[in-house]
């Protein structure tokens, strides 16, 4: 799990890089073209300094733009593929990922906890018609909401109630389907309940018509570092079988690579 940001001096912090990076956050799935207006608003910054960040990206290259719009370009994913290629725990975890989708033709995923959401960092491809798919529309560096998915509840279990209790304080949990718990008691309900049996089972909190399965994936010292899942709807296996025949599985990988860490 990605450590806490480290304190600062004042005079160490580079405003401007944090305000451009915060520009280049600001586009998403919801918002994949932003105007100056849009950016700044999105970015909690002046419109001026929104449009000035915006050029600048677009200069460098990191964004493509028609005069008034602005979308990101080819070249942020010099930035994903530095972190693939660098970081260990993609590195470590992907064959045990290919393996088990091999084993059972489900797609199976290592996951990163970044505040309110999570992160792909690893994935697995299943086989359909000969040809490698990645199930359900999603992909390395996909993020979901934390408390709507079986990986976000692992690892927000794994916090220490005190940190949990600042994370939630105050916080709106959005729905994302009819089943998505979205009360801050229910969610404590939820991962006390995940705590005991160290595995999370989700259905349709995210999305209709899928669910998934979870552990935690921890080091030889005890610390939870991401959660590993397979994701499958539910008229392909109900929840029971699951449990019975792909929760020792997870587990079992975890287990695996935990010496490894």
């Amino acid at each position: 799990m990605p450590q806490p940001p480290s304190p600062i001096a004042p005079q160490d912090l580079i405003a401007g890089l944090a305000k451009g990076l915060a520009v280049l956050e600001s586009f998403d799935t919801e918002r994949q073209r932003l105007n100056a207006t849009m950016a700044a608003q999105r970015a909690g910054i002046t419109r001026a300094a929104a449009r000035r960040h915006l050029l600048t990206l677009a200069h460098l290259g990191y964004l493509e733009t028609d005069g008034r719009q602005f979308w990101l370009s080819s070249k942020v994913l010099r930035l994903s593929g530095s972190y693939l290629a660098s970081a260990r725990l993609p590195r470590l975890v992907q064959p045990v990922l290919h393996r088990l989708a091999a084993q059972t033709g489900l797609s199976f995923s290592c996951v990163v906890r970044d505040d309110s959401e999570v992160v792909i960092v690893a994935r697995s491809a299943v086989q359909e018609s000969g040809q490698q798919v990645l199930a359900h529309g999603l992909h390395l560096g996909s993020r979901l909401p934390v408390h709507a998915t079986s990986t976000g509840r692992v690892l927000l279990a794994a916090l220490p109630l005190t940190e949990l209790d600042a994370w939630l304080e105050g916080r709106e949990l959005p729905r994302m389907t009819a089943h998505t718990a979205v009360d801050a008691t229910a969610l404590r309900s939820l991962l006390q309940q995940v705590r005991e049996q160290d595995y999370c089972l989700a259905c349709e909190e995210h999305e209709l018509g899928v669910q998934a399965l979870a552990v935690p994936l921890r080091n030889m010292g005890g610390q939870t570092l991401a959660a590993l899942n397979l994701v499958t709807s539910r008229q392909r296996l109900p929840a029971s079988a699951m449990r019975a025949q792909l929760l020792p599985m997870l587990q079992e990988a975890a287990r695996e690579l935990r010496p490894l860490l």
